[in-house]
């Protein structure tokens, strides 16, 4: 095994590509001719290998809440490391880590974690379908729910295959996806209810679950609408089937979750990112009911499950340490920061004068290369065009030293200040004002 040596982003990258398929473990690492390699890094800021520090706004896919190397979850989990890491026991902390969730949210009756938002999206399908004894899913044109097959369906559809908008086409994402699966999974059009309830009524007494995300990122970084979610739990309610929200990502929006704005539970919430504190981590939350799947009755187990490190004591203790930290306070002072960012982003836009927009809700925000902002996925969707500039921005805004989620998406973290969100502003115009005439080639 080669030893580890002084080296660029560049030359880590060459070496990489004889271990790695494509030299990475995960795509989203893919941008110019090589990713970036981590040096170090400390509260909002990371420095690479090359030695360029910048400020991070895409926070590990909006899983680091108090950005990087958080002095209290340091502690707690040092501490935890010299007591063990992995045990065949359980441990008090999962516990008091479900009762704090509980605290947070009422449709949190009971809670089964795992180890990533993929795996709990997944473990949410399985126990709608052994809760119901139904097996199709329906979800949302756009949304990303991880990697599990049926979650996947229809992720990043295009124009070719989309189909009716009114009744979109059910497209795989991976190449070899059994026919099987595109079969059972129903796709719903984004806050579109009255075409929504029509589909689901085609397939009413089979349909296990509803999966929806309340602010989907690929779909663009859109609330779904109060009049939408209740349709899914009106009908959902009606039909016997289960509603499941994916709060993976937006349980960061709200001290309850996204589904606090709302007047009503649903039966099924996947968590994951922020709750771990930097480690992985996934749950799966819901009624007591629904959850008791997973516990041994009268005619047996619906849904063995297990996993070797599900509720591991590293994540969990960091988690504890996250969710402790990220109390009611710090969401409201994070949200308003949030609204200060788009504010920020948006003035941006208008002195570059390019035809953008900027979208969001509490601490994230997108960038759209459209002069208005999407209504839904289709209208969020790129052209090749667009997709160079928008790729092309990005490599500015690293360049202007921003770090960002590749679809030009910011998470913040408690380590910012309106310091970095004005950084981040200047930047933005800079970067923009950079691939100005590539922009307008596209309008």
């Amino acid at each position: 095994m080669p030893e580890s040596t002084a080296a660029n982003s560049e030359t880590l990258f060459e070496r990489a590509q004889s271990s790695l398929p494509g030299g990475v473990s995960r795509n989203t690492l893919l941008h110019g001719e090589h990713p970036l390699y981590v040096s170090h890094s400390a509260g909002c800021r990371v420095v690479d290998v090359d030695g360029v520090e910048r400020i991070d706004f895409a926070n590990n896919m909006a899983s680091l809440i108090h950005g990087h190397a958080y002095g209290p979850i340091v502690d707690a989990v040092s501490e935890q490391l010299r007591r063990g890491t992995a045990f065949t026991m359980a441990t008090e902390a999962e516990i008091r880590m479900a009762e704090t969730l509980r605290g947070r949210t009422t449709s949190f009756e009971k809670i089964r974690f795992v180890n990533s938002g993929t795996e709990a999206v997944m473990t949410g399908i399985k126990a709608a379908r052994a809760f119901t004894g139904r097996t199709r899913v329906a979800k949302i044109e756009g949304c990303y729910h991880g990697s599990y097959d049926y979650a996947e369906m229809s992720q990043a559809p295009a124009p070719a295959n989309w189909g009716n908008a009114d009744h979109p086409n059910t497209v795989p994402l991976a190449q070899g996806t059994p026919p099987s699966v595109v079969e059972e999974t129903i796709i719903l059009p984004f806050n579109d209810p009255e075409n929504a309830i029509a589909i689901l009524n085609e397939n009413a007494d089979q349909i296990a679950c509803v999966l929806m995300d309340p602010i989907p990122h690929r779909v663009g970084m859109l609330a779904a609408s109060s009049e939408s979610v209740q349709a899914l739990r009106t009908w959902t309610h009606e039909n016997g089937a289960l509603l499941m929200f994916d709060e993976v990502i937006s349980f960061r929006n709200e001290f309850g979750g996204m589904q606090a704005r709302f007047d009503f539970d649903p039966d099924l919430t996947s968590l994951g990112k922020i709750i771990g504190g930097g480690f992985p981590i996934g749950a799966l939350a819901g009624r007591s009911d629904v959850m008791d799947v997973f516990v041994k009755g009268e005619h047996g187990m619906r849904l063995p499950h297990s996993g070797t490190f599900s509720g591991n004591p590293i994540s969990i203790t960091a988690g504890n340490v996250a969710l402790d930290e990220f109390d009611k306070a710090a969401v409201e002072r994070l949200n308003t920061l949030g609204d200060y960012a788009r504010a920020q982003v948006a003035t941006a836009i208008h002195n570059a004068d390019v035809p953008a927009c900027v979208t969001g809700s509490g601490s994230l925000l997108r960038v759209h290369l459209k002069p208005e902002p999407p209504r839904n996925y289709r209208e969020s969707y790129l052209s090749a065009p667009e997709s160079a500039a928008l790729n092309a921005l990005i490599e500015a805004l690293y360049d202007n030293g921003i770090m960002m989620i590749h679809t030009c998406t910011t998470a913040l973290s408690t380590a910012m200040t309106p310091v970095e969100i004005d950084r981040l502003a200047d930047a933005m115009e800079q970067s923009l004002i950079a691939v100005r005439e590539q922009l307008l080639s596209c309008a």
